[in-house]
Parts: structure tokens; sequence; C-alpha cells
């Protein structure tokens, strides 16, 4: 996977795809039992110029989360860790991984996007109380 419409293409044969723009896709990863998570695939580029590819998901709206339980979960994350974005104008927390275009492979995309699905499913889950909202 050399630039993301390696991964547009590569996606866009497996999933539905809900939003494919020119530096953003998006679809929902079905993880059995009927539960769904919604993953976000973007396009950045480095202070270096290196291209790289972001992995986000969203998994619950800050409200009430103690940021500093948010950090504590990042230090302890090898793959994937926590930030903080808007969605729909709403602070919302999302559980993200960067990785560089050069020698990123099908095989380890597709690993990726279940892994951080999977996760992100989890901790939404854990984050409120049992629902599957995003």
């Amino acid at each position: 996977m050399d630039s993301f419409e390696d991964v547009r293409a590569h996606l866009g044969g497996k999933y539905k795809l809900r939003d494919s723009e020119p530096y953003l896709i998006s679809f929902d990863l079905a993880l059995g039992e009927g539960r769904r998570q919604s993953l976000f695939l973007a396009e950045l580029e480095g202070h270096n110029q290196r291209r790289y590819l972001r992995i986000s998901s969203p998994i619950a709206p800050l409200g009430r989360l103690d940021p500093g339980k948010c950090l504590r979960f990042n230090w302890e994350q090898r793959v994937g860790y926590l930030a903080l974005s808007d969605l729909e104008g709403e602070p919302y927390l999302q559980l993200c991984e960067n990785r560089p275009f050069g020698g990123l492979s099908v095989r380890e995309l597709d690993l990726m996007l279940v892994e951080l699905g999977t996760l992100a499913d989890r901790l939404e889950h854990l984050m409120r109380d049992g629902s599957d909202v995003v």
C-alpha cells in the first residue's frame, strides 16, 4: 500500500464505504452478535512531508470521562491511542492509529482494522453501559 488510493481500492472491494472523499474513507466493521464499529481512514502529511494513514474510531463523548484515565490508558497501549476530536460539534473520544504508507501491507491493514475496531467497540461498550452507538 503506497498511497491512500491503494487503501481506497482495497477497502472498496471489501466494505460498503459510507464516505469516500479525496482524503477520507469511512465504513462500518461488522463484529458479530449484531455489533458494528465505525472506522474512519484519512491521509495525513507529516512535518517531513511523509504520508501517513490514520485509522480512527469514535468511542464516546468526552462528557464526564476522566482525562487522567484516558492518559493512563494511552501509556499502557502498544497499538492505538486515545485522542479527542469533534464529532457533530461535540468533543468525542477516539481510538486512533497512524502508520506510514511505506511498507504498509494489505495483511497489516486488514489486521489493524479488526484490532482497532474490536478494541474501540469494547471501550465503547464499557464507557456507554453496553450501548453500540458508533
